[in-house]
């Protein structure tokens, strides 16, 4: 019995290192989004996804030509948000209109970025701005990028 339960403590230890890496991988930021594009995206939200392991925040921008173009900004998990004084409920709505400080995508992808900061200029949270993830901050904190 002790010969079994011995393997079975091992087999589990060896299972939790394969399940763990992956997830450390995903938190890569430098491999998805590019810290010297810095943008500012300001546009009305039409869908707020408040899911893990990041959240999403679907904004159309309208640009001087009259061309609606749609964007996709990942914003931080749920409970970074609530970190940051955000709930599902004050995370805006289908109408809102927000500006965001954002970083671009490394490879170039056409209108995805991650939230640097957001600022609601309508709706129930008007006027309220939230710093949720900025690298170039964290590391002239002295800290590690995620």
């Amino acid at each position: 019995m002790k010969k079994f339960y011995g393997w079975s403590v091992v087999l589990t230890v060896l299972a939790l290192t394969f399940v763990a890496k992956p997830a450390q991988a995903h938190h890569s930021f430098l491999a998805e989004f590019d810290g010297s594009k810095s943008l500012t995206i300001e546009g009305v939200i039409t869908k707020v996804d408040w899911v893990n392991p990041h959240g999403w925040w679907h904004v159309d921008v309208t640009a001087p030509s009259g061309e609606v173009q749609h964007w996709d900004i990942q914003n931080e998990s749920p409970a970074a948000m609530r970190q940051a004084g955000l709930t599902r409920e004050k995370a805006g709505k289908p109408g809102d209109k927000v500006k965001i400080l954002a970083y671009g995508a490394k490879d170039g992808t056409k209108n995805l970025a991650i939230v640097r900061t957001i600022t609601f200029e309508t709706g129930d949270m008007s006027g309220q701005s939230f710093r949720l993830f900025d690298l170039l901050d964290r590391q002239a904190e002295g800290q590690k990028p995620e």
